[in-house]
């Protein structure tokens, strides 16, 4: 007991039953300050549970430490007085004389870059998919390991790099993002290493790069696929030493400075293709976590909307209807969360009430698609037969070459008083494979 109220952070001491023999302070105050917790299981206390975390679908680390025999580190989601928190747990086992498990000391830390509830800022989200990143996240952020975050663009790929660099002992100096997109290859080395005065023309004095500002924290390369090849051999240079020149000097730099990159593309395609260099992608690859797409977790759209409309319309305390939640997680949103956004702050400009309903949100939906095309006669048909010209070339089943093509192809349709024959020959196509395409006219379109 004596041992535990000596710790700063919150940790409890329980047996092989789960029962909780013991609790210092800084648990007693952040998880349970109104309630003693000794003589409860700690299932019970942490998730309101009725039975231990593996047998209501979560992971435990008591089991994982009874089988592995040592000790063990997880994420989960624990209730507190402010409601559902991720905290990190770091279970140790302590044996009796005998060298078997007896009791077990389970430390907690509260991960503050997230939550599984509706929040102003943060990572926000509860599905399975969110939790594995966010337990990468967890894992690797006390370290110094290179970092390479792999998702779709708008999955929040800069908010997973804060997280990490937040949940780092570097929090307290800069986290410095770098848009390798933006930079054209003349001034990408400059921005990133500095210059020394009369180094090239328009260098009037000497000029520090992102990585002297990022100094003791980290450097973030946004879209580091778009990074030119001729860049990505100092920049490797970089990782594997540690050091660097600016540019027009001959004098070696150390850079202290975690280095986290993120990109929508495949690399790994990008090497096969040689637009790539393999070393630089296995340097910047140590860590790599994957983002879930929107889509691969649905249910936390609910969470994501209540917390977006609090960011684009803060004064108006706006309530999502239920039919309007249910249609906008049934969205695939291929631009994922930043989509959402764009949905939400499009609805609520669309509803004068304190509700949106299900009209706001179709109305937002209907208004992000593409207007119909009008073509001229000759135009239509011609456009017709350029597609159907090469069957090879299918069109795809969603974007704008098939809304297109089926504004030309009703277009022409209607426009011809002759048989489906005339029309087949007049387009350059089968009978049949005009079957097909007016069929597909009959269904809606996406």
């Amino acid at each position: 007991m004596s041992y535990l109220e000596g710790l700063s952070d919150p940790h409890i001491l329980f047996d092989t039953q789960y029962r909780i023999l013991a609790a210092n302070a800084a648990y007693r105050r952040q998880f349970s300050p109104e309630r003693s917790v000794v003589g409860r299981t700690c299932y019970e206390v942490s998730h309101h549970f009725s039975v231990p975390c593996d047998q209501a679908g979560e992971s435990c680390p008591l089991a994982q430490s009874r089988q592995s025999g040592q000790r063990e580190r997880l994420l989960h989601l624990h209730h507190t007085p402010k409601g559902e928190e991720y905290v990190n747990i770091e279970l140790v086992p302590l044996s009796d004389a005998k060298g078997e498990q007896a009791f077990f000391v389970e430390k907690m830390e509260a991960l503050r870059v997230a939550q599984s509830q509706s929040a102003a800022q943060g990572l926000i989200g509860r599905a399975p998919e969110f939790q594995r990143m966010l337990g990468l996240v967890a894992r690797v952020a006390p370290s110094n390991a290179t970092v390479l975050l792999l998702g779709e663009s708008g999955t929040g790929k800069e908010l997973v790099a804060r997280a990490v660099h937040e949940a780092s002992t570097r929090s307290h100096r800069p986290l410095v993002a770098v848009d390798c997109s933006s930079l054209p290859e003349n001034l990408f080395e400059s921005e990133l290493f500095g210059h020394e005065r009369g180094s090239f023309t328009g260098a009037n004095s000497a000029t520090s790069g992102l990585i002297e500002s990022a100094s003791g924290g980290t450097l973030l390369l946004d879209e580091v696929g778009d990074i030119p090849l001729p860049m990505q051999v100092k920049l490797l240079r970089l990782l594997e030493t540690g050091t660097y020149r600016r540019v027009g000097s001959t004098e070696l730099r150390h850079a202290d400075v975690r280095i986290i990159s993120a990109t929508h593309r495949n690399l790994q395609q990008m090497v096969a293709q040689g637009d790539f260099r393999e070393d630089l992608y296995y340097r910047l690859s140590t860590f790599p976590i994957r983002l879930p797409a929107l889509r691969e977790r649905p249910d936390d759209v609910a969470l994501l909307a209540v917390a977006l409309l609090e960011r684009v319309a803060p004064q108006r305390n706006l309530v999502i209807s239920e039919a309007s939640m249910a249609l906008l997680q049934a969205q695939d949103f291929p631009g994922n969360v930043r989509e959402l956004r764009n949905l939400l702050e499009r609805t609520a400009l669309l509803c004068d009430g304190d509700t949106i309903d299900l009209t706001h949100v179709q109305q937002a939906l209907r208004s992000g698609l593409l207007p119909a095309v009008s073509f001229s006669g000759k135009a239509a048909t011609a456009f017709v037969q350029d597609l159907a010209g090469d069957e090879a070339r299918a069109v795809p089943a969603h974007g704008v070459l098939q809304t297109l093509a089926r504004s030309a192809l009703q277009q022409v349709v209607a426009g011809h008083q002759g048989s489906r024959l005339e029309l087949a020959h007049k387009l350059g196509i089968s009978e049949r494979s005009l079957y097909r395409k007016l069929k597909d006219l009959e269904q809606p379109s996406d």
